[in-house]
């Protein structure tokens, strides 16, 4: 089954199929030089033209790696920690926010009507920097009046997840548009 952006262990299975492409088409690359000295006795060939042609695609999946490489997934004892202590909030796992001069690693959001919280366990992400940078964004594309907060303390998410979802069993909205909304923009902005 197929890892969804979103879901836990995404990094992780995108990592593994961007290595795995990379390592087969730089194989097939190699393969052509091969054989086309083999044909003509000279690497002025067509094959060599090919093989330089298909550097391209394998050369960007080279690089999708590249850029992914420092990333983990969310570990999964926290995954079910988060499910388990917030079942009725929309969630999103393994994000890396591309933002305008920073790469920022995102292990999971909560997000709960008028409310996106989040959970980062690198220290490269800066917490103050990422909350405006996604409260910009969701302001850019007319969600308004979002509180966007993002915790390295593990234990301070839980407790806000936890608050949210207590919130949500006595005041359930009936509309989750607004909060698909936000988790599609999430997803937009991550790698």
């Amino acid at each position: 089954m197929k890892i969804q952006k979103g879901e836990p262990g995404y990094i992780k299975a995108q990592k593994v199929k961007f290595l795995i492409w990379a390592i087969a088409e730089f194989g097939i690359v190699a393969a052509l030089v091969v054989l086309g000295y083999i044909q003509t006795g000279s690497r002025l060939n067509l094959f060599t033209v090919v093989a330089a042609v298909g550097c391209l695609p394998a050369a960007k999946m080279l690089v999708e790696f590249i850029a992914l490489r420092p990333h983990k997934s969310i570990e999964p004892d926290i995954y079910r920690e988060i499910e388990e202590k917030a079942p009725l909030l929309t969630k999103a796992y393994d994000l890396v926010i591309t933002g305008n001069d920073k790469v920022m690693p995102v292990d999971a959001f909560v997000i709960s009507d008028h409310t996106v919280c989040g959970f980062s366990s690198s220290r490269k992400t800066d917490d103050a920097k990422v909350s405006a940078y996604l409260k910009e964004l969701l302001k850019n594309n007319h969600v308004e009046k979002v509180t966007v907060k993002v915790f390295h303390d593990y234990t301070a998410f839980l407790a806000r997840a936890e608050g949210m979802n207590n919130i949500m069993t006595v005041d359930r909205p009936s509309d989750r548009k607004r909060e698909n909304t936000i988790r599609r923009l999430l997803l937009a902005v991550s790698i």
